[in-house]
């Protein structure tokens, strides 16, 4: 089963203008964050931290899973790729 989410809070690090489809980024759960107890970090290779997965109506497009829907369907870590880039934000998809 494809598992989808969306990258939010990219406003507050490097924005998404040099997100390309297909590049491959990292999730890693932060269960210390003292905003949101299912906050996963989003990370890209080289930058660091470039947003986290949404977990608000607000952010999460269209049938994109939350940070709390998808939470407890990965490991600590996961890996995923941009399959989609709007101009409300970028969509990816688990790959491990």
């Amino acid at each position: 089963m494809s598992m989808y989410f969306t990258i939010t809070g990219m406003n507050h690090y490097y924005g998404m203008d040099f997100l390309k489809k297909k590049m491959k980024v990292r999730l890693v759960k932060e269960p210390d964050n003292e905003y949101d107890k299912e906050a996963i970090r989003v990370e890209l290779k080289g930058l660091g931290k470039i947003g986290y997965v949404a977990n608000s109506t607000y952010t999460v497009l269209g049938d994109s899973m939350s940070a709390g829907r998808l939470y407890d369907k990965i490991k600590k870590k996961a890996k995923a790729r941009v399959i989609l880039k709007t101009p409300r934000g970028v969509i990816c998809e688990i790959t491990e």
